[in-house]
């Protein structure tokens, strides 16, 4: 058995991993703490505040007793808020004192890009267009090159968990782009587990979402792959392999 254990801000789209579990089929478990949010806002402050370190060791040791062999920082707005490099502080200091290997939903749409081996993305957001900038700018720092972008507007991630899957689908028909390889859905707050496939083969191309690369990201710091083609592209990139002796360690900068 696997155990990735999230941190998952609040209440919006938590129903999204039992969900992915459901269509791994396979021993991954993934047990969830939801952590207090301060304000539900879509502002760089608040974002900002969310992401803070307090907030995020709330719930460590629970998914230590869990059985939690990596932590994933299940957030985007409240990593990528941070920027490029108080993104990866975040994490560092969330392995440090978890003592296990743990990453975050921004760093880990970066780690997936390059799993696909590309580097040219549009960015279907739902949050307001200067939000959505700060996600595009912390792309950049990691050397994606953001092609196009479209903004829902969502004040909140109480709005956002509203979204049924066809306004989804139309933000990023919206945002997609002929020189764009991929199309990042990003905000844990959406509910997409259930419909990765259609939005890809909407689009012609891979499409990776938050709550879809969350999963992958924790399971890329145990080591483990799995053959899930029902989760899109990324999880259809590679055929299962055995499982490492040793995780890997704490997350670094790079």
């Amino acid at each position: 058995m696997t155990t990735v254990g999230l941190l998952y801000p609040g209440h919006a789209a938590e129903d999204d991993f039992p969900r992915t579990e459901i269509l791994l089929d396979t021993d991954i478990r993934l047990p969830l703490f939801s952590t207090g949010t301060g304000e539900d806002a879509y502002r760089a402050d608040a974002l900002r505040e969310q992401g803070a370190p307090a907030r995020i060791a709330e719930g460590v040791e629970e998914l230590r007793l869990a059985g939690a062999e990596a932590l994933v920082w299940a957030s985007s707005g409240g990593s990528f808020g941070q920027g490029w490099e108080g993104a990866h502080e975040q994490v560092a200091t969330l392995a440090r004192s978890a003592g296990l290997p743990a990453s975050s939903t921004s760093i880990g749409f970066v780690h997936a890009l390059r799993e696909l081996g590309t580097g040219r993305v549009a960015v279907a957001a739902p949050y307001p267009e200067d939000v959505t900038g700060l996600f595009a700018e912390f792309l950049v720092s990691a050397g994606v090159e953001v092609v196009a972008a479209a903004s829902g507007g969502a004040a909140s991630s109480a709005e956002a968990g509203s979204w049924l899957p066809e306004r989804v689908k139309g933000l990023a028909r919206e945002a997609d782009h002929p020189d764009a390889e991929v199309v990042l859905i990003p905000d844990t707050s959406l509910h997409t587990a259930a419909y990765v496939p259609e939005l890809e083969e909407l689009l012609g191309k891979p499409v990776l979402t938050a709550n879809q690369v969350t999963v992958w990201e924790g399971l890329r710091l145990t080591d483990r792959r799995t053959w899930a083609p029902l989760l899109g592209t990324l999880f259809a990139t590679r055929e299962p392999v055995l499982r490492s002796l040793e995780p890997k360690g704490i997350e670094v900068r790079e």
